[in-house]
């Protein structure tokens, strides 16, 4: 009977220090972190988001703040601003998909998150979704207020890039001089902050506060700005009518998937750097940033290289340091 109480007690004391030893090595690093001198704590920090591990990329839209700007751009200035331009659904303005391959330029996207009040932006449903962007619903408190997505997106901001080392470029989408204090806490960081907005309505305290700053004109095609309409004329009553002599559209060139998204990685990679002169290797993983499915036997090549050849009449080659160097032709 003693024998076996003594065992009982020997295997609790047993089962209590597994446990504790369990505990302390969860809670001692923290403890140790706590202790360590401020100057100490903030020196391994610094070493942690400055190795060059750490290039992923955090995505942050206002996005009504960008809806806006072009919707006034399209439909007139002021009319975003009324009850009855604003609180209905809103046609879709925003080329997401041009926004989504300049952030993915910089390295992998970590975070894609979109600040609005998405009740009424139901036709971006796919382009979102493609996109791949994390939507957050902020209700407006009153039928006058802001939604308040600047100040969840600044503090969701300096949040992320004081839990997530490996945030080394900070991507923000908008034009407002509110992100000028956030700009201020990105760059003490040590973090990269680029910043996207339209020409008219992007105040140029923040362009100015960004390291690099992006207009939203020149990241989309001329097509996708202009406002299309049908070709009409005025008759003598005042009415509108189709032009029966209008030229007709030009019909569309089927275009090769392969070689649009081999000119776009190549021309991302080449603002990106300042060099139109590219490495072949960095195209590769930009194609696959683009567009993760791809795959290049799905078009007929064996692999990159034999795809590269198949291009060759589209770029120049030659060889680089460490690897072959192309650019698109002129």
């Amino acid at each position: 009977m003693g024998g076996r109480l003594q065992s009982c007690f020997n295997f609790n004391w047993l089962a209590h220090d597994f446990q504790l030893g369990y505990v302390l090595r969860q809670t001692l690093p923290v403890a140790v972190s706590i202790a360590m001198p401020l100057s100490k704590r903030a020196t391994s920090t610094v070493t942690k988001s400055d190795s060059e591990e750490n290039r992923s990329v955090a995505l942050y839209w206002d996005f009504e703040n960008l809806h806006a700007s072009l919707s006034e751009m399209h439909l007139g200035e002021g009319s975003y601003g009324k009850m009855d331009g604003r609180f209905k659904v809103q046609e879709p303005f925003i080329d997401v998909q041009a926004i989504v391959e300049l952030a993915s330029s910089f390295g992998p996207v970590a975070i894609n998150r979109a600040y609005c009040n998405w009740q009424w932006f139901g036709r971006y449903r796919d382009a979102l979704l493609q996109g791949a962007v994390e939507l957050i619903q902020l209700f407006s408190p009153g039928p006058n207020a802001k939604n308040g997505a600047d100040i969840k997106l600044c503090l969701d901001a300096v949040e992320d890039i004081s839990r997530f080392g490996h945030i080394g470029t900070v991507v923000i989408v908008g034009g407002d001089s509110d992100f000028m204090p956030v700009s201020q806490k990105i760059k003490a960081a040590g973090r990269t902050l680029i910043g996207i907005g339209t020409r008219k309505s992007t105040n140029r305290h923040w362009a100015k506060s960004c390291h690099e700053f992006r207009y939203y004109e020149n990241l989309v095609e001329p097509s996708t700005m202009a406002l299309a309409a049908p070709s009409a004329s005025l008759s003598a009553d005042g009415a509108h009518h189709e032009d029966a002599y209008a030229t007709p559209p030009t019909p569309l060139v089927p275009k090769d998937p392969r070689a649009e998204i081999f000119k776009r990685a190549i021309t991302l990679l080449a603002e990106t750097k300042g060099d139109p002169w590219v490495n072949e290797g960095a195209i590769w993983h930009m194609i696959k940033r683009l567009d993760p499915t791809f795959d290049t036997r799905d078009h007929g090549h064996e692999n990159f290289s034999a795809m590269v050849s198949a291009l060759n009449a589209l770029i120049e080659i030659r060889k680089g340091v460490s690897d072959r160097v192309i650019r698109l032709r002129i």
